[in-house]
């Protein structure tokens, strides 16, 4: 589900054409939105009603991303889950499910969900996690140098650069970099910082994430004009092309 705004490039990577997305939900309404969203990104969305039929269209076509409820008429939406990993299918898998207490979403992670989105949810970060989880799964965020913009990050070197001027950055603030590189033109949340950054599936309630994301932004914008890191009020951050 392509962001509006371009995406980053990633060296000796080939670009993306549209993700192919099996949908299992049983609530028409609901798939249909999604399969309206998809589309307009440019992604084609397979959606099946129950979990048996969902089994038997992942056994039969390839995805680049499977989306399930976890509430189906005829199983467990985590049933599923386990009868494709014992099928040997890899294929990232992002909950979306009405229950999202924090139990919840433990125990969709510990019965091998790739990713866990409580309903009702925002449009854009359903298409940041889609995209975030096939281009982890497709080894894209390994590549030696993503480009975007005015903005490199060399992957193996750890070293960031606007307009070709080094930007000296610690650790932390570099895997938050890279984090933003990854998902650049998409709206990040704290939520996806703190899982995917600090390895967190649970809010501290600190401001750890935004300390560290106003000193990046501070070393990002030094010297530039232009801003770097946009706040979307309600929503997240989002890397800007810099230029």
């Amino acid at each position: 589900m392509q962001q509006a705004g371009e995406q980053p490039t990633l060296m000796a990577k080939p670009a993306t054409d549209g993700l192919e997305i099996l949908y299992v939900e049983d609530d028409a309404d609901a798939a249909r939105a999604v399969v309206e969203l998809a589309a307009t990104h440019g992604d084609r969305v397979s959606w099946e009603a129950t979990g048996e039929a969902g089994l038997r269209r992942a056994g039969m076509q390839s995805f680049d991303v499977i989306i399930l409820d976890r509430m189906l008429p005829d199983m467990e939406g985590l049933q599923i889950v386990e009868r494709l990993r014992a099928a040997g299918l890899d294929v990232p898998v992002l909950m979306l499910s009405a229950l999202a207490r924090s139990e919840n979403r433990i125990e969709g992670l510990d019965a091998g969900v790739d990713d866990y989105l409580g309903k009702p949810y925002e449009p854009e970060e359903l298409v940041a996690r889609v995209r975030a989880l096939h281009r982890r799964a497709s080894g894209q965020a390994q590549g030696a140098v993503i480009l975007f913009g005015a903005f490199e990050c060399h992957v193996k070197a750890r070293t960031a650069f606007r307009s070709g001027k080094h930007i000296p950055l610690s650790p932390k603030e570099f895997e938050l970099f890279r984090y933003f590189m990854e998902n650049a033109g998409e709206t990040v949340t704290r939520e996806m910082l703190l899982r995917d950054v600090w390895k967190m599936n649970f809010d501290p309630q600190t401001n750890v994430v935004d300390v560290n994301i106003g000193r990046l932004r501070r070393k990002l914008e030094d010297g530039f004009d232009k801003p770097a890191l946009e706040t979307i009020w309600g929503a997240g951050y989002r890397l800007t092309r810099g230029e």
